[in-house]
């Protein structure tokens, strides 16, 4: 069981620090949450404590899993991607949903990468996004540095795996 001061991830959101323990009744039902601090944009999060297994809600990585996390940003190799977007938008937002941290550093990489040969539609920007939200606030916590310290090793990172351009599918 996770306590106050632990750093842990919440896959829709990304990981943060538990800050408080707090009862509410919702629908009639009182149920004990975690407040979940998370540090891209200083959001606030609920988290039901009796469901925290169903939501996948785990430990943040050590510096040597966050390591490989970068080195699949600065791999060169691009994946073959759907060239519908509205194909490339479930593509992406299936390996969101797996909460694995690699999956979802490709779809950053995809899509950055993409964006840089062409504009990205409203559902992709929304989408990579969101990835970037989720890796940047759980680099920021395993790294112990500042938002704008991650985001800029991310950016330098991303320039080199973007270096082949993107090839999509036929």
């Amino acid at each position: 069981m996770f306590e106050i001061g632990d750093k842990i991830v919440y896959p829709i959101h990304g990981a943060g620090v538990i800050v408080d323990i707090k009862n509410k009744v919702i629908l009639g039902e009182k149920k004990e949450y975690f407040v979940l601090k998370i540090p891209v944009n200083e959001m606030k999060v609920l988290v039901p404590i009796g469901s925290m297994d169903s939501v996948g809600i785990r430990e943040i990585k050590t510096p040597e899993e966050m390591d490989r996390v970068l080195d699949v940003l600065k791999d060169t190799t691009i994946e073959k991607m759907p060239n519908n977007w509205n194909r490339r938008y479930r593509f992406h937002q299936d390996k969101i949903k797996t909460g694995d941290l690699e999956e979802i550093a490709k779809v950053i990489k995809n899509l950055e990468c993409l964006d840089r040969e062409k504009a990205l539609s409203t559902g992709e920007r929304k989408i990579l996004n969101n990835a970037r939200q989720i890796i940047l606030s759980e680099m920021v916590l395993v790294y112990d540095k500042t938002y704008d310290e991650v985001v800029e090793i991310v950016d330098k990172t991303m320039e080199e795996g973007c270096l082949q351009g993107v090839k999509g599918e036929e």
